[in-house]
């Protein structure tokens, strides 16, 4: 997949001129054009850890500047006024960072229940959005952030960031070109040897916290230091647990390799070996999901034993596809002709989280971009976060209920 070439200058000023024009006479925001060379405007949303990970690989593209910061949290807050540009704007009210007319986009890295919300909320105002995965926090939200996509005429961005990286396009190649044979069957891992449970007092000030902006549409509750840093997403009414947090970036792979949209259906166990007493969500679970095509998916993910790490084997009837943040490998089943393949480009063990290369933030940030200069599709639009998630939703579904889900049309 190759990044989008911009046009000359001239020629898509005069075009995108003559779009927002029409798209205005039908009462659709009108899209800013940006030139190849002006400056893209871009306030962030939840200045977490994850969100000012992100903002460093921003910081790396030319002619993007940060110039607005929106956080509940007062110290948060601090913190992202820290990275914005000089005289930027900050608030703990994300629409009036909407409201700015001289803000071109928005990052959003909030809890799961916030994404869509904000993302509709978004596009509505005229801004294009990169919103964290996982997309929607329950099935219902998925066609009103398609909608309010394509009916504002934005470009969504999801942070699936392995459709930006080289090696996961080299493999989309290879798996269409059925040099694998018919695959019917796919093995995903996401394992940690982590303590993520441990409860430590964070001596958060809840005077300094809009506790309520926080919840949303979640039920209202006591403040909680411990859901509200870091682990929301262990707890149902913020976020999706690990089908929602980790299978989602591998699930979106498969989807996208085999054209699929969703699961028919879902059989998942978990446990809360580690976390007994504190998640909601386990802290070990294995789903098997079927597809069309005569394809199962089976993923496992745990926290407290690291075999495997992060990886995806895509297992055909002449070869098997392995990949990871920094590497494929192709290996030939005995009865092949065909010879082994390799490409690395992350130093350390298969199975990482993260490599040294590819930056897959910063290629998916590009991308996010470039397509806000081109008005093209980026990699990662809001119906394959959609797709995605969905997978991790009726996993959930099945695990709740003790029984299989059947996806319902």
């Amino acid at each position: 997949m190759t990044l989008p070439v911009n046009p000359s200058r001239r020629s898509f000023l005069k075009a995108s001129a003559a779009t927002a024009a029409g798209l205005a006479a039908f009462g659709v925001p009108a899209v800013n054009v940006l030139g190849a060379n002006e400056t893209i405007n871009v306030g962030a949303i939840g200045i977490g850890g994850r969100c000012r990970h992100l903002l460093q690989a921003l910081a790396k593209i030319p002619n993007v500047r940060l110039a607005g910061v929106c956080d509940i949290y007062d110290v948060h807050l601090e913190d992202g006024k820290k990275l914005a540009a000089a005289g930027a704007f900050a608030t703990k009210r994300y629409k009036e960072l909407l409201d700015r007319k001289d803000l071109d986009a928005v990052l959003i890295a909030t809890p799961d229940h916030w994404h869509v919300p904000m993302t509709v909320d978004a596009c509505a105002a005229g801004k294009d959005v990169y919103v964290e995965k996982p997309l929607t926090h329950n099935l219902a939200e998925g066609k009103l952030v398609i909608e309010a996509q394509n009916r504002h005429e934005r470009i969504v961005q999801v942070g699936t960031q392995q459709r930006s990286m080289p090696q996961f396009q080299k493999a989309n190649e290879i798996v269409r070109s059925g040099a694998l044979g018919t695959v019917h069957k796919v093995h995903l891992t996401w394992n940690r040897n982590s303590d993520r449970v441990k409860k430590v007092s964070r001596n958060i000030d809840p005077n300094k916290v809009d506790w309520k902006a926080f919840l949303g549409n979640a039920p209202d509750q006591p403040f909680d230091d411990y859901r509200f840093l870091g682990n929301w997403r262990w707890f149902w009414d913020f976020g999706n647990g690990l089908l929602g947090d980790l299978m989602v970036h591998y699930i979106d792979v498969v989807h996208w390799y085999f054209d699929l949209d969703h699961p028919l259906t879902a059989t998942t166990i978990g446990d809360n070996y580690t976390s007994k007493g504190v998640w909601e969500t386990p802290d070990t679970v294995q789903t098997l999901l079927t597809y069309p095509k005569d394809l199962q998916v089976y993923f496992e993910g745990t926290f407290f034993n690291a075999r495997n790490g992060a990886m995806l084997e895509f297992m055909g009837t002449d070869a098997t596809l392995y990949l990871d943040r920094g590497r494929f490998e192709v290996h030939p089943e005995p009865r092949s002709k065909q010879k082994p393949q390799e490409q690395v480009l992350g130093k350390g063990p298969r199975g990482r989280d993260f490599y040294d290369r590819p930056d897959g933030e910063l290629l998916h940030l590009t991308n996010w971009i470039e397509c806000m200069r081109s008005r093209r599709r980026p990699n990662a639009p809001a119906e394959a976060g959609v797709s995605a998630a969905t997978a991790a939703h009726l996993g959930n579904q099945a695990l709740r209920k003790g029984q299989v889900a059947v996806w319902q049309k």
